[in-house]
């Protein structure tokens, strides 16, 4: 007869503990294949349980497929396989917190109290009161979100695109992959190099081939680009990141040109277009694609939160029908909630002011960063093309890049080097930081420039 101490069920319910006893000794062999368990009442009995908790037992174990019912004879233990030794105990490592450092030129996120709270907050409570967030919201995203969407892009990028061709993604990250997707297993995706390293490490990971191609002082290189045999080039021609190298009109005709020639797609990374300090802003590529070969990308990360995770693309019309047939199953990846709060702030003019607002801000920190950085006795020269959050600062040492990173982290400063964006060396970028400012305080440029100074040795 089954027997078994309920006195130590350590908080279990009778029917749960007795269910985890028979079945811990069926899978260790304790009760054979074929065995024929007490009849509910004799095992009530020698338990001094009620029947109902061992029936209540027995059912769980017929449900789960440990035991049999035969009709008339009562219930036998199955054949299931015997658990197996437990293996050796995994001790997972503690997840390290984000590090706090005491100077950070590298991550370039804007400054969060930027962020329009009140009116954020406001259009939030107006959507969840009205309950539109609770309706569904189609593959490509809200329709009232991909209208503001284009509106925003005609009034300030000349782009006549249609609300149809837009797709919204959870950041640019996920729209690469799903490019990479559309585009198939075979494309070869041509890179700037150097360039910022997260689009390789995508495309390289969903399996595609990535072609580094270098930069000149227009851009990618044509030549090479030409001899890669990429069928889709990723840039950011307004202001290439690091560098911020802008492509005049000539080399993006070219571009063009190629794409027309090799049935090739170009990718518009727009990334950081919005912060631009000097003279017009540049005219997209896509605005000047009359033969449909540009994807446009861009993303509200830099903009309005590093947080929001929210992007778009705007597909030409040969890619549009090809992504509705094959990736059109993928629900919409972005919260119906911030979609809507996100198309009423650009709808009613939020976004416009709030842009209006982080231009004046950057603008006047620019300034007081450049003067002061332009000064440093580690400075041997500065590059700045009047746009973007970050510049280039060539440093007067000759130390390797990868000893400074390390004693800057001893520090406590964090350092991007424009050789760590680079996919194939090049002697050139050595010693060459990229400076993000969007994080800087301007009351604190003396403690950086400090800090720095511990960091750098200089021969002047």
């Amino acid at each position: 007869m089954l027997t078994y101490d309920l006195e130590t069920r350590e908080g279990l319910s009778l029917y749960e503990y007795l269910y985890r006893r028979i079945r811990d000794d069926i899978l260790s062999g304790a009760l054979a294949a074929g065995e024929r368990l007490p009849s509910k009442r004799a095992l009530a009995e020698h338990l001094r349980i009620s029947v109902i908790t061992v029936e209540g037992a027995y059912r769980q174990l017929e449900a789960e497929g440990y035991v049999e019912a035969r009709p008339r004879l009562g219930f036998f233990v199955s054949r299931v396989d015997r658990r197996l030794p437990a293996a050796e105990k995994h001790v997972f490592p503690v997840e390290a917190p984000p590090r706090s450092w005491r100077l950070d030129l590298k991550s370039g996120r804007t400054d969060p109290a930027c962020f329009p709270s009140a009116l954020w907050a406001r259009l939030t409570r107006q959507v969840l009161s009205e309950g539109e967030h609770l309706s569904p919201v189609p593959s490509q995203g809200l329709p009232a979100l991909r209208e503001a969407i284009a509106r925003d892009l005609r009034d300030f990028k000349g782009m006549a695109v249609s609300p149809e061709q837009i797709v919204i993604g959870a950041g640019a990250e996920y729209l690469y992959l799903l490019l990479a997707q559309l585009l198939g297993r075979k494309a070869v995706f041509a890179l700037e190099d150097p360039g910022y390293p997260k689009i390789r490490q995508v495309y390289g990971k969903w399996g595609a081939a990535c072609r580094p191609i270098p930069l000149d002082g227009q851009g990618m290189a044509l030549e090479p680009l030409y001899a890669s045999g990429a069928t889709a080039v990723h840039l950011s021609p307004a202001h290439h990141y690091p560098t911020g190298i802008v492509t005049p009109i000539a080399r993006r005709q070219a571009l063009l040109r190629w794409a027309e020639e090799t049935d090739g797609i170009i990718i518009e990374d727009d990334y950081d277009s919005e912060f631009r300090f000097t003279g017009r802003p540049i005219p997209t590529l896509q605005s000047i694609d009359s033969r449909g070969r540009v994807v446009y990308m861009n993303t509200f990360s830099q903009t309005i939160s590093p947080s929001m995770r929210v992007g778009f693309m705007v597909l030409p019309p040969r890619l549009l029908d090809r992504w509705r047939r094959e990736l059109g199953f993928y629900a919409s990846t972005v919260p119906a909630l911030e979609q809507q709060v996100l198309a009423r702030f650009l709808g009613g003019g939020g976004y416009e002011q709030h842009l209006s607002r982080m231009r004046k801000k950057y603008r006047l920190l620019r300034e007081a960063v450049l003067e002061r950085f332009r000064l440093c006795p580690f400075a041997a020269s500065l590059t700045d093309r009047g746009a973007g959050l970050h510049f280039l600062l060539r440093l007067n040492t000759e130390e390797d890049d990868e000893a400074l990173r390390q004693k800057a982290e001893g520090l406590g400063v964090r350092l991007g080097f424009l050789s760590e964006y680079a996919a194939l060396p090049n002697p050139a970028y050595a010693h060459t930081l990229v400076v993000n400012y969007a994080g800087l305080d301007t009351a604190r440029l003396g403690e950086a420039e400090a800090l720095l100074s511990e960091v750098f040795p200089t021969s002047r």
